[in-house]
């Protein structure tokens, strides 16, 4: 028996219904479609919504004209068949307004992940997501890995991957590169985590 791995568990517009669906009747379930399959994202835990809002307040501070829009799903790969809905999207300001629940990339200067105690961690947040987010274009790509007590920094994305990546332990700071232009000192965030 051959296994078809290049083709996708559904159509990009059937996903959407599925988890249009999901969303209405099961509280808190949120699907992603990347690369073809269709994956579920883990709840948020306290410490996980404390660490965007700790993320809003920086972006907030230092870029007044930037919003951290959480939770938004956005079109992502090549031919934008990928559905990811990453913990944040900074983009200017109003830039999603009127776009529906999956918008288009391209306001886009930084998506954002912090991660679950979940099983698709390793594969989705560390593996899948870099390399769609980098497809896309997307400039920056933040990975806070509580896992690991680690912020790993994804930028100057080629259309497959991102050239540049840059992985610094809890508690030092690391540069967001242009076009975000922001610095993190992530003293703070060994405070959220097991």
């Amino acid at each position: 028996m051959t296994v078809m791995t290049d083709r996708p568990q559904m159509l990009t517009e059937e996903f959407e219904t599925v988890a249009r669906i999901a969303a209405r009747e099961v509280e808190g379930l949120r699907f992603e479609f990347i690369n073809g399959r269709l994956g579920v994202k883990a709840v948020p835990d306290g410490d996980h919504g404390t660490i965007i809002e700790w993320l809003t307040r920086i972006c907030m501070q230092s870029r007044p004209e930037l919003w951290l829009y959480a939770e938004q799903g956005i079109k992502i790969q090549q031919y934008r068949s990928g559905r990811a809905r990453p913990d944040g999207v900074l983009a200017p300001s109003g830039a999603l307004a009127g776009q529906g629940e999956w918008v288009e990339p391209e306001p886009a200067l930084m998506v954002v992940e912090v991660t679950s105690y979940d099983t698709d961690t390793d594969a989705r947040d560390r593996h899948e997501k870099p390399r769609g987010y980098a497809e896309t274009g997307i400039p920056v790509y933040l990975l806070i890995d509580r896992d690991t007590c680690e912020v790993t920094v994804y930028s100057e994305p080629d259309g497959s991957r991102y050239e540049s990546v840059r992985t610094v332990p809890f508690g030092k700071g690391v540069e967001l590169p242009d076009p975000v232009g922001i610095t993190l000192q992530t003293e703070a965030l060994k405070d959220w985590v097991r």
